[in-house]
């Protein structure tokens, strides 16, 4: 069954998932972002993401409708039982918490949110937890590093604010082959999107230590978006350690991906907050194996 939904005066600049939350009230974030990634929710036939500002006569169209899917939708009711070790993973991962948000140290090789053919997330985690857990922003699945975990709604907007106006500062690291042809720059890109738009980046980047074949680079991205590191260091002629999509050369092809969230700051209500990873063993054991020195 297919349901449409005319957009009217008065609820027009709504954020979608806002608005799907009001109309089915017991609608969890993951079941949102799940079905929009699916291609079930629609508006005017065109995929759009759960920010979405809606606008008076469009069209929300959800696909496979039900009324017990979308009315009696309950996260808890459908929490999926998780093996407890990842729960004890997460645990472990915790970097600071307070009573508004998490930050942990995730690890490479699981993914921050669900989708075809994800079965465990840290997204799935935090559910487990407490439904009132949102993540706030996303790594790759590969990349290891800082995430922040809301705790409740009015953080979760808090942060969001924060990413938005580009007033949390994010610094990465990763070992890449070979060397840019300058010590550090800036560099502004255009990538595509889904949708075959250009999407404009800025990244700043220093390499920090490098010898013949591998450079530490530090990454500050201006900009947040799908794998925008990884695309940059492709483009300055030295991909990323272990970027199978990426790096065509890898000949390092056997290595996990060598990128680090190492560190976040910001400030919240005055109080100012920092951040720094503890790079994986398989990070600091290649940098030993390769010579390269990295001073903190």
């Amino acid at each position: 069954m297919i349901k449409k939904i005319k957009i009217t005066e008065g609820v027009e600049d709504q954020r979608l998932d806002k608005f799907l939350k009001k109309i089915f009230s017991n609608l969890s974030q993951s079941f949102i972002e799940k079905n929009l990634r699916k291609k079930n929710i629609l508006i005017n036939d065109l995929t759009v993401k759960s920010k979405y500002s809606l606008k008076k006569n469009d069209l929300l169209i959800i696909k496979n409708y039900s009324e017990e899917m979308y009315s009696d939708h309950n996260p808890q009711k459908n929490k999926k039982n998780i093996n407890r070790k990842y729960i004890k993973n997460f645990h472990d991962s915790i970097l600071f918490e307070n009573d508004n948000f998490i930050v942990i140290d995730k690890w490479c090789g699981i993914s921050t949110q669900g989708g075809t053919n994800i079965n465990i997330s840290i997204d799935t985690i935090i559910k487990n937890i407490s439904e009132h857990y949102n993540l706030v922003h996303r790594l790759d699945k590969d990349t290891s590093g800082l995430l922040i975990i809301a705790k409740n709604l009015k953080y979760t907007k808090i942060f969001g604010k924060l990413f938005k106006s580009q007033n949390i500062k994010k610094t990465y690291l990763a070992l890449c082959e070979g060397k840019p042809k300058m010590i550090e720059s800036y560099v502004d890109l255009l990538l595509d999107n889904d949708q075959k738009d250009k999407i404009y980046t800025k990244t700043f980047y220093k390499i920090l230590s490098n010898n013949k074949r591998i450079s530490l680079i530090q990454f500050q991205p201006k900009t947040g978006k799908k794998h925008q590191l990884r695309i940059v260091a492709k483009n300055l002629g030295s991909p990323i350690v272990g970027d199978s999509k990426y790096n065509m050369n890898n000949s390092n092809k056997n290595e996990n991906l060598k990128l680090n969230a190492h560190k976040l700051e910001f400030k919240i209500d005055n109080n100012e907050f920092s951040f720094r990873s503890v790079l994986p063993k398989d990070f600091t054991n290649f940098m030993k194996r390769n010579k390269i020195i990295f001073k903190k």
